[in-house]
């Protein structure tokens, strides 16, 4: 008599969760490994980021402007220091077809001839949150723009003024006379749920001084009208936040674990836990006097 070989019942149940149990193990080192590949390349954009600020310095002797705006007379009219370091990114068409946009129009909302503002650039996205390396609609002017990850450090807050990258900031690095190493340039940010705020290109951000677009003090305040159900007037400070929380677009974090990747004015990238937080009103000064030690 021939037999039939094959498994029993048991045998199947037994198999089963064997491989829900090699899956149970498996799922969580293929999410840390992918964390861990997203952090990688969100330091790797700042380093990038941070070379291509260097150059724009050694070409123009100072720093990229936070916001051009010059009470709204601006040549080049809301434009980010992000659009101005396109050039040292291999982005040389998108720069000339930025020049001649802005000498057709100073609204840079107008698209086209402002092709930028809808231009993805992968470099100016973390991977750990993906939307931005898709265009998105703007909730409110129903226009659709392309993200950015990393704001400018433009001090305490927008009124103190007193980082590098702010609206109408010409920065030297003479200036920065806490040293370069212990100030901050760029953060990590993500752009707001309604993509209001987070314009790589150009963008009003709050009343006109490029505060939660594309700059950001450590202690933010809301300049927006407050009223029942919205953000509170502020300070806010570093800290965990949450992409489908409309208040996280005041202050710095990231979707890392425990912290975010920062920019220093020397080049250098570090990853700053959140509980490093009394520290940032010094490390976000360009002249404070200050005498600290960053914590690895």
């Amino acid at each position: 008599m021939k037999t039939r070989s094959g498994f029993t019942l048991i045998e199947g149940l037994v198999v089963i969760s064997i491989i829900s149990a090699l899956l149970a193990l498996l799922l969580p080192a293929v999410q840390r490994a992918r964390d861990a590949a997203a952090r990688t390349q969100c330091s790797n954009n700042l380093h990038q980021i941070g070379l291509a600020i260097q150059q724009h310095h050694d070409s123009q002797k100072v720093f990229p402007v936070g916001m051009r705006w010059q009470n709204g007379k601006d040549p080049q009219r809301m434009a980010s220091w992000l659009t101005q370091i396109l050039p040292y990114i291999e982005q040389q068409a998108l720069w000339k077809a930025t020049q001649a946009a802005y000498r057709q129009t100073r609204k840079p909302i107008n698209n086209p001839p402002h092709i930028g503002l809808s231009t993805v650039i992968p470099l100016f996205v973390c991977p750990a949150d993906g939307r931005g390396f898709q265009q998105q609609v703007a909730q409110r002017e129903r226009v659709a723009i392309a993200l950015t990850s990393y704001l400018g450090v433009e001090g305490q807050n927008v009124e103190t003024l007193d980082g590098i990258l702010f609206r109408d900031s010409r920065v030297r690095i003479v200036d920065v006379t806490d040293g370069t190493s212990n100030t901050l340039l760029v953060g990590e940010r993500p752009p707001s749920p309604d993509f209001q705020f987070g314009w790589w290109y150009a963008g009003a951000g709050q009343r006109f001084t490029g505060s939660c677009e594309m700059v950001l003090g450590v202690r933010e305040k809301n300049l927006l009208r407050v009223t029942a159900g919205s953000c509170p007037p502020g300070d806010y400070s570093y800290g965990p936040g949450s992409i489908n929380d409309l208040c996280s677009m005041y202050h710095f974090w990231s979707p890392h674990s425990g912290g975010a990747y920062f920019l220093f004015a020397d080049g250098s990238v570090r990853y700053l836990r959140y509980d490093v937080e009394p520290l940032l009103p010094a490390l976000a000064s360009r002249q404070g006097g200050e005498s600290l030690v960053v914590p690895d």
